[in-house]
């Protein structure tokens, strides 16, 4: 469990946020944000005040990094590529959270390393990840300018033609029903300006779907997944685009069986992958591909289905 809690004990009176800097290597910044978070706890109960002091026993919740083995697809001294699969978090949701990325990245580069940004959970492929926080703010900054290409690799359903330009604005709606908190809708009117290229790369007529390259020019949530949608290409194994609200209201509550996804979206996963990264850095040029064979991978789950089917 990457979130442990053990005890310590300060042998003298002393501010709760030196010791953390002092015995644990903390920065003073880190220490008072742990311990605003109700991470250090006096007789069980976190403390509440920044500059409250300590003595005797305590105990101390904190991050503890664990590995699963995932190997960078590609490291420089700044920063570092992962190839994320399927399903894990860029961070823990909570503190049970089991294993996330940034447990990968810390126990194999260190406290300081860091996530630059995001994809989303069901999204696999490439994720970049700074070494130090000082490559991590201009890594960061790169993102905010745009000065970084990216590029997808995604399968959708039915036979997608042609190369085309979306520029349908999106908006994150906060309105009326619960499931419209995490899902972005197409706004002429109030949408934020976005754009997508795509290029139709295979078309598979026994699935009747389409490999397609994705190239976002914006950097808007779920920005891929809805312009898809609105041109009439879902991507195969999407649980919210193009589905019916009662069926994303069960998979986000969790009641959707994996054969009813499968059924309903073609996939028990998202068939969307980070495949390319491009941009300058410290004067450098990279150009980094995913080593996943992502083809592969989404044919054997489109075959999966083709085969329950037939059941």
């Amino acid at each position: 469990m990457p979130f442990v809690k053990k005890k310590f004990i300060a042998k003298e009176k002393q501010r709760a946020f030196l010791y953390l800097m002092k015995e644990l290597g903390y920065t003073q910044k880190e220490a008072q944000r742990l311990i605003a978070k109700g991470r250090v706890l006096v007789d069980g109960e976190p403390l509440t005040k920044a500059g409250a002091d300590i003595e005797g026993e305590f105990e101390f919740i904190y991050f503890e990094p664990i590995t699963k083995g995932l190997e960078p697809t590609y490291e420089a001294d700044t920063f570092v590529v992962f190839d994320k699969p399927s399903g894990v978090l860029i961070h823990p949701q909570n503190r049970n959270t089991p294993y996330s990325l940034i447990d990968e990245l810390k126990y194999q580069f260190g406290r300081d390393a860091n996530i630059a940004h995001r994809i989303d959970q069901e999204t696999s492929g490439l994720v970049l990840c700074a070494k130090n926080k000082e490559s991590e703010r201009d890594i960061k900054m790169m993102f905010q300018e745009r000065d970084m290409q990216k590029k997808y690799l995604a399968f959708v359903h039915g036979k997608f033609e042609k190369e085309i330009t979306v520029e349908a604005p999106l908006l994150r709606a906060a309105d009326e029903s619960a499931i419209v908190r995490m899902v972005v809708k197409v706004d002429e009117k109030r949408g934020k300006p976005s754009k997508t290229d795509f290029t139709p790369l295979e078309y598979f007529e026994e699935y009747d779907v389409t490999l397609v390259e994705c190239k976002p020019h914006t950097g808007r949530q779920h920005q891929i997944r809805v312009h898809l949608f609105h041109v009439k290409h879902p991507i195969v194994g999407d649980p919210i685009y193009g589905q019916k609200e009662e069926d994303i209201v069960r998979f986000l509550d969790r009641e959707l069986s994996e054969q009813e996804r499968i059924t309903k979206s073609g996939a028990k996963r998202l068939l969307l992958h980070a495949s390319n990264l491009v941009f300058e850095l410290y004067g450098k040029i990279y150009n980094i591909t995913s080593i996943v064979d992502f083809k592969s991978i989404a044919l054997k789950e489109l075959k999966e289905k083709k085969n329950y089917s037939h059941i």
